[in-house]
């Protein structure tokens, strides 16, 4: 017995007969209207069977295994040679008719994401499915074999490839498929796949990402092969979601799918498009960026509580921006390559209020100055603006509010640590020197000077606490978005 039965139509010259035809072994005769009447001629009979054999051609040929032999000497290589022999040639029995080819696969693996090349670099397992109407046999004949596993190069494969994929396929060789009874063949293909992805890394690091797999055919257009569906799409995501092995900077939110057609020139393929949505864990960002740099940005602003007079304010707010511009140099690899995200924009705000502050505390550091050295006369408008400032539980705590009632004055010892003599003496019964004119001697004025860099310590202060809390609030709002 042949290992595989092929039944073709078969052309026997005596099957042929036409009304009046004698049997065969007969000689011709003549009718009594004069026709001959006999045997269809043998050659005549060759030219039947060759021209149904054309027309019957495209249908193929139904093949069925034979396995005999398989309960003692396992499977026969020899049973399935002539469908290996057959692998180049797309398997079906009309041509016309395209072949399905189901498609799922499992996402185990999120490896690295480029955000300056723009590539995702992945590793997942393809799955295809399709059947193969020459691998066929009765699983009674056949000692109960429903399934059996046959070596990938000698069966013909669909050339499915993803579109977005810039990496050379480095499939593993030796792979196996699974074929049944029914004809019905799995081919599991695993694969490192480095793809295009559009990333945009703005809201870095609290950022989601949308990436495509493309599965479509090379070569066959729709006319050839259809593209369908293995297994349901919240099937697949669920599965990536149980098997994904790694715990890192990636995880998988879903998967959805869409079913466009690829035009290319007059030919029309077809293709199955998945969306796979990814967001970054941002615990290591929040502890190694957003954490320190709260901190620093903190202290800076609690170091306008220390003394205008101190002389200890400024290096301190200089010490703190030195700090910060080498914490921006250390945690530069963290950030990402390309783009601007929201993160660097934070960043460079919280820089700049820190030096606003030293701006402001230079500012006051020389009002103060000028306050007790040279104190310029003071206009009338500026003294009536100072005078809600002198009263009791306004805009100037820190100043004291004894002294002279009339003109909003503080005593001689001004707030913080000073030496004595360092405003001036205190004004002695006889001492009648003006300054300018104005009405108020050096003494008062160098008070006033003092009182009015108090106050715009204390506004300046106000102001840096709005923007910065206005700044932040609205890049927390933007990252929640």
């Amino acid at each position: 017995m042949n290992s595989i039965q092929n039944q073709q139509p078969r052309c026997g010259l005596s099957s042929f007969k036409l009304k009046g035809l004698g049997t065969p072994g007969e000689s011709p005769e003549k009718s009594p209207e004069g026709r001959m009447e006999g045997r269809w001629p043998a050659r005549g009979g060759v030219l039947l069977c060759l021209t149904i054999s054309l027309l019957l051609q495209g249908r193929g040929d139904s093949f069925a295994i034979n396995c005999s032999g398989f309960d003692q000497h396992g499977v026969d290589p020899a049973a399935f040679q002539a469908v290996f022999d057959r692998k180049a040639f797309r398997p079906v029995t009309n041509y016309s008719v395209p072949t399905r080819v189901n498609i799922s696969f499992t996402l185990s693996a999120i490896l690295e994401v480029d955000a300056q090349l723009q590539l995702l670099t992945s590793f997942l397992w393809m799955d295809l499915v399709w059947d193969n109407p020459f691998i066929t046999w009765n699983p009674e004949e056949c000692v109960g074999i429903n399934k059996l596993t046959v070596s990938a190069e000698n069966l013909w494969l669909p050339d499915i490839f993803i579109v977005e994929s810039m990496d050379v396929d480095q499939t593993p060789s030796g792979l196996t498929a699974y074929v049944s009874s029914e004809g019905r063949t799995k081919y599991d293909k695993p694969m490192r796949v480095t793809s295009i992805c559009n990333l945009d890394i703005f809201y870095f690091p609290f950022d989601q990402q949308n990436c495509t797999f493309t599965f479509s055919s090379f070569l066959y257009t729709v006319d050839s092969m259809l593209l369908g569906m293995d297994k349901e799409v919240w099937e697949i995501t669920d599965t990536s979601r149980k098997v994904i092995r790694t715990q890192g900077e990636w995880e998988l939110l879903g998967i959805n799918k869409a079913t466009p057609k690829m035009s290319v020139g007059s030919n029309l393929y077809d293709q199955i498009m998945f969306y796979v949505a990814i967001r970054r864990r941002p615990s290591l960002y929040i502890i190694n960026l957003l954490v320190p740099s709260s901190f620093l940005i903190a202290i800076d602003a609690l170091s306008f509580y220390l003394p205008a007079e101190s002389e200890s304010r400024a290096p301190f707010k200089i010490t703190l921006l030195l700090g910060y511009n080498v914490f921006l140099l250390m945690m530069n690899d963290l950030l990402p390559a390309s783009g601007t995200p929201l993160i660097s924009v934070y960043f460079a705000l919280c820089l700049s209020l820190m030096v606003l502050s030293l701006l402001e505390t230079v500012f006051i550091t020389y009002l103060l100055h000028v306050a007790t050295t040279q104190p310029p006369p003071m206009p009338r408008w500026l003294h009536s603006l100072l005078l809600p400032c002198t009263s009791p539980g306004r805009c100037c705590p820190t100043a004291p509010q004894k002294g002279n009632e009339g003109l909003g004055l503080t005593p001689t010892h001004l707030p913080g640590p000073k030496e004595p003599g360092e405003l001036g003496k205190e004004v002695r019964p006889g001492e009648t020197e003006l300054d300018g004119g104005s009405g108020w001697t050096k003494t008062q004025l160098v008070e006033l000077w003092v009182q009015f860099s108090h106050a715009m310590d204390t506004l300046l202060f106000r102001l840096y606490l709005l923007f910065m809390a206005s700044s932040i609030l609205t890049v927390i709002v933007l990252w929640n978005t």
